[in-house]
């Protein structure tokens, strides 16, 4: 096993540990943390983790963001939150206040495009010591992602000069994907939208309407399906990525009239979009694991802990739930907080055997309250099975 391998199965174990341990009260607001969110462990032999359900009412972390976006969990405790619009990358304090870390100047917004996921990278060798914050955003006339090496403390963290890991990726003013992901195998991967352009998905030489994966650099693995940056294809707009215990990728998907969608992502894979959407029994292409019609879903970012997806819902207003039973099946999925804070946009795991999720209000599509949007905890629970 390697160290990295060995490191996730450790970390999943302590997972456990954390959640069996906590008491049954209400969270209390915890903004700095020395546990970062990381990739999910790697696969074991011990079948899926238990599952794990939210218990108790969320409190609020932060407010006052402006249509935020991502999530970034650091591994020393910071936290740091893009913004869509404002294009700035904020980071949490630990009163709950925020500042700016940075700001991703070449970003455009327009619709649904701006500044939108990030991902950090450890890196001894980038300038500063630390890593790299990487960031997928719109341009005038693409999506691309840029990295910044990471300078500073927490509370005092900046970002230095940005360097270009890949242009070209169709945009639109819909449709634009967006979220980056460094995966168990240390390759970063991106959720690129078919940019309004059905055609995209089905085009293999092109980057929209698919799921990408590449090195830190922007360079094409070697073991890639097609020799392209394509890992999978046929895709509408998928906006989350998330690995499960056995290191396998799971990734959300807006669909257009009638389904929205959770699929297991396999290297090479064609998901269907446009010629069908949701669960529709064609052997050429990969149906979902679950799918949602459109208003109960619209999904955005997702996480797992513990082999349980959590997913959150933008036009649904909710927070699903869906446990991971074996390495290519789901159980029924939960609903949770449906319209109790609104639009919620990004979900990862907090301190403690807590989950944090952001709520996405302010975007012009929602309908934003005194205080909107927040940043939210909420504590998890084990799910009890048998008598």
């Amino acid at each position: 096993m390697t160290l990295g391998r060995a490191a996730a199965v450790a970390s999943a174990t302590l997972l456990v540990l954390v959640l069996a341990a906590c008491s049954a009260d209400a969270p209390s607001a915890t903004p700095s943390t020395s546990t970062p969110a990381g990739p999910a462990p790697t696969a074991t032999d011990a079948g899926p983790l238990a599952p794990v359900h939210p218990l108790g009412e969320p409190v609020v972390i932060a407010s006052e963001l402006e249509a935020p976006w991502s999530i970034l969990r650091l591994p020393d405790g910071t936290t740091l939150i893009s913004e869509r619009d404002t294009t700035r990358v904020r980071e949490l304090l630990t009163d709950g206040s925020l500042r700016e870390a940075g700001k991703v100047s070449a970003a455009q917004p327009n619709g649904e495009g701006g500044l939108l996921g990030l991902a950090f990278l450890a890196d001894e060798a980038a300038p500063g010591g630390d890593g790299w914050v990487y960031a997928y955003f719109s341009t005038a006339n693409d999506n691309r992602i840029e990295r910044m090496p990471l300078a500073g403390s927490p509370g005092r963290h900046t970002l230095g000069a940005p360097t270009v890991i890949l242009s070209g990726i169709p945009r639109a003013g819909n449709h634009n994907g967006g979220r980056i992901a460094f995966g168990p195998d240390g390759l970063l991967y991106a959720t690129a939208g078919d940019a309004g352009d059905t055609v995209n998905a089905q085009n293999l030489d092109a980057l929209g309407g698919k799921i990408l994966r590449m090195t830190a650099t922007g360079q094409v693995p070697d073991d890639n399906p097609f020799g392209t940056l394509v890992y999978s294809f046929g895709h509408r707009n998928p906006q989350g990525l998330a690995w499960d215990s056995r290191g396998q990728l799971w990734a959300n998907e807006f669909g257009q009239n009638t389904w929205d969608e959770l699929n297991r992502i396999v290297p090479g894979g064609n998901y269907g979009w446009p010629l069908v959407e949701g669960q529709a029994g064609n052997s050429a292409y990969i149906d979902p694991e679950q799918q949602w019609s459109t208003d109960q879903a619209s999904p955005s970012g997702i996480t797992i802990v513990n082999d349980t997806v959590f997913m959150a819902s933008l036009r649904g207003e909710r927070l699903w739930s869906i446990p991971i039973t074996t390495e290519s099946s789901t159980d029924t999925p939960t609903e949770w907080f449906v319209h109790s804070f609104g639009r919620l946009r990004d979900v990862v795991p907090g301190p403690a055997g807590t989950l944090w999720f952001v709520s996405n209000n302010t975007d012009g599509r929602g309908s934003p309250a005194a205080g909107d949007d927040r940043l939210y905890q909420v504590e998890l629970r084990q799910v009890q099975v048998g008598p």
